[in-house]
C-alpha cells in the first residue's frame, strides 16, 4: 500500500468516527432524555479523546511527507489533512477532551437557563468554556491574533480585520434602508392567529419536499434551536414551532434544508474523505440563506405558500398573495436573530461579532456580557431587552464553544447575494417553477455549481467561479434595496 493510500484509509476511519460524534450531538438536542446530560458529556469527551489521538497521530506527518499525489484532487486532500494536522497538534489532548466535555454539559445548562430566564445559572459554565477557548485560541494562534485562530475553523483564510471591513461597508446602507422602510407610509399587514403545531409541521414537510429534500436520507425533528446534522447518506434537519408564528417553523425548516441539501449533494466519491463536507461555514450558510430568503421569500414562492397555508389553516387574515408576500418580508422591531427580517439580520450578526471578539481577547468578561449585550442592542436597535431569552441567552453557539461562527452567517448572506444574481441569470424561468412550489431547478443549479464539489475548491474561489465575479457585498445590498423599496413603495 502506498503512503497516500495508507493515509486515506486512516483518514476514512477518522471521518467515520467524527460522523458518529456528530450523531451523538444530534441525539442530545432532539430525543435524548434530559436526565442523560452528564452521561452524554462523558461519552462526547471519550470520543473526542479518540479523535484527537487519531488527528495527532505522528504517522500522519510521515505519510504527508512521503505521499505522492496523482492529481489536483489528491493534492487538495493532502493540503486539508495537513492543515488540520498542524492545528490539532497544537492543542493538548487534555484541552480537546475537556472542551468536548464542558460544551456538551454547557448545551444543557444553557437550555435550562434560557427556559428559566436565569443568566446567572449559565455564567459559571460560560466562564469555564471561555477560559478553555482562550487557551485553545492562544495555542492555535502561535503568537498571532487569537480570534483569527478560531475563525480559521469556520472560514479558512479569513481574518477578523477583513470581516470588520466588509461589515463597515454594509452597515450604513443597511441602517439607511431600515430607517426608510420603518418610516414608510405603506406598511405590510401582519399575519395574526393561532396555528396548530401539527399543521405547521405538516406544512414544513411540504416546504422541505418543495426544496428537493431527500427523505430517504433525512428526517425532521424538533429542537430548541434549529440546526442540521450529518453528511453523505444521512443529513437531518430540525425546526421549532411557535403557535402564533408559523413563519418561524416554515422558514427555519427551509433554512436547515438548505444546509442538508448541500451535504447530500456532495459527490458520493468524496464520502469518508476530507473533501466530503462543506468547504466553509460561510459557504454552508450561503446555501441555507439563499434557500430561505432569495428563493423561499420570493414573490413567486410565497404565492404558492399563500395558497397552501390558506387551505391548511382554513383561511388567513391576509386575503391575497401580494399582501402575503409583503407580510412574509415585513420589517419590524424584534429581539431574535433567527426571526429577523433580511434588512436587519446582518446587524444582529455584527453585534455578536464584536462581542465575541471582545470575549476572546479578554476585553469583556463573561460576568459583564449581559450588560454589554443589552447596551449594544439598545444602541443598534433602539429597544431595551426585556428578558434574557430575547437577549444574551437566545443563541446556542457560545454554550457549545462556537466562537468565530457568527460572522459566517453574514458572509453567507454576501455569498448568497453573489450566487443569486448568477442563478437568476442562468434560470430565467425559475419563478414559473417556484409558483408551482418547485424549487428544485434552483437546488439543481446550486448542486452543480456548489454542492457537488464538497471541499475540493477553496471557498472564495468556489463562489467566484459560481457567480462569475469577485465576491463583494454589492449584489446583496442591491437586491435588498430593490426588493424592499418595492414592498414599501419607497
Amino acid at each position: 500500500m502506498s503512503d497516500f493510500d495508507a493515509l486515506m484509509n486512516f483518514q476514512s476511519t477518522t471521518e467515520a468516527l467524527s460522523s458518529i460524534a456528530e450523531r451523538l450531538g444530534w441525539d442530545q438536542e432532539t430525543v435524548m432524555p434530559r436526565g442523560a446530560t452528564e452521561q452524554r458529556a462523558e461519552e462526547m469527551a471519550a470520543i473526542e479523546s479518540v479523535l484527537h489521538e487519531r488527528r495527532t497521530d505522528p504517522r500522519i506527518s510521515e505519510w504527508l511527507d512521503r505521499a505522492e499525489p496523482e492529481d489536483e484532487e489528491d493534492s487538495r486532500m493532502l493540503e486539508l489533512i495537513g492543515r488540520d494536522y498542524r492545528r490539532q497538534t497544537r492543542i493538548p489532548a487534555r484541552l480537546a477532551t475537556e472542551l468536548a466535555r464542558i460544551t456538551s454539559l454547557g448545551q444543557g445548562i444553557w437550555a435550562e437557563a434560557r427556559a428559566d430566564e436565569d443568566v446567572s445559572a449559565f455564567l459559571p459554565t460560560l466562564s469555564e468554556i471561555l477560559m478553555l477557548k482562550r487557551e485553545e485560541a492562544a495555542a492555535l494562534a502561535d503568537g498571532g491574533d487569537a480570534y483569527d485562530a478560531l475563525l480559521e475553523d469556520y472560514e479558512p483564510g479569513s481574518t477578523a480585520a477583513q470581516i470588520a471591513s466588509i461589515f463597515s461597508a454594509m452597515r450604513p446602507r443597511l441602517v439607511q434602508l431600515r430607517d426608510d422602510v420603518m418610516g414608510a407610509d405603506h406598511q405590510p399587514p401582519q399575519l395574526d392567529g393561532q396555528f396548530p403545531p401539527e399543521t405547521q409541521m405538516r406544512l414544513a414537510r411540504q416546504c422541505a419536499t418543495a426544496f428537493g429534500y431527500d427523505w430517504s436520507r433525512g428526517r425532521m425533528d424538533l429542537a430548541v434551536h434549529p440546526f442540521s446534522s450529518g453528511r453523505w447518506q444521512d443529513s437531518r434537519v430540525t425546526t421549532r414551532v411557535v403557535p402564533s408564528d408559523p413563519f418561524n417553523c416554515l422558514y427555519s425548516t427551509i433554512h436547515e434544508v438548505g444546509h442538508s441539501n448541500y451535504e447530500l449533494g456532495i459527490d458520493s466519491d468524496h464520502a469518508f474523505t476530507v473533501l466530503g463536507r462543506g468547504v466553509s461555514v460561510g459557504v454552508h450558510e450561503s446555501q441555507s440563506r439563499i434557500a430561505e430568503n432569495q428563493i423561499g421569500r420570493s414573490r413567486a414562492f410565497t404565492e404558492w405558500l399563500f395558497h397552501r397555508m390558506s387551505d391548511a389553516f382554513d383561511g388567513l387574515n391576509i386575503d391575497d398573495p401580494d399582501s402575503f408576500y409583503a407580510s412574509v418580508n415585513r420589517v419590524a422591531p424584534g429581539y431574535i436573530r433567527t426571526e429577523s427580517d433580511e434588512v436587519q439580520y446582518n446587524l444582529h450578526i455584527m453585534m455578536r461579532f464584536d462581542l465575541e471578539r471582545d470575549l476572546i481577547t479578554g476585553r469583556l468578561a463573561a460576568e459583564d456580557l449581559e450588560e454589554a449585550w443589552n447596551a449594544r442592542f439598545l444602541r443598534d436597535f433602539g429597544m431595551a431587552v426585556d428578558r434574557p431569552s430575547n437577549g444574551v441567552l437566545q443563541d446556542v453557539h457560545w454554550s457549545v464553544g462556537m466562537f468565530g461562527y457568527f460572522p459566517t452567517y453574514a458572509l453567507g448572506n454576501v455569498y448568497a447575494g453573489c450566487l443569486n444574481r448568477a442563478m437568476r441569470a442562468a434560470l430565467p424561468d425559475l419563478d414559473e417553477a417556484l409558483r408551482r412550489g418547485d424549487a428544485t431547478p434552483a437546488v439543481e443549479w446550486l448542486r452543480e455549481n456548489i454542492h457537488r464539489h464538497g471541499s475540493l475548491i477553496p471557498a472564495p474561489t468556489l463562489i467566484e467561479e459560481a457567480s462569475n465575479g469577485v465576491v463583494t457585498p454589492e449584489p446583496l445590498l442591491s437586491y435588498l434595496e430593490e426588493k424592499f423599496s418595492d414592498i414599501y413603495s419607497l
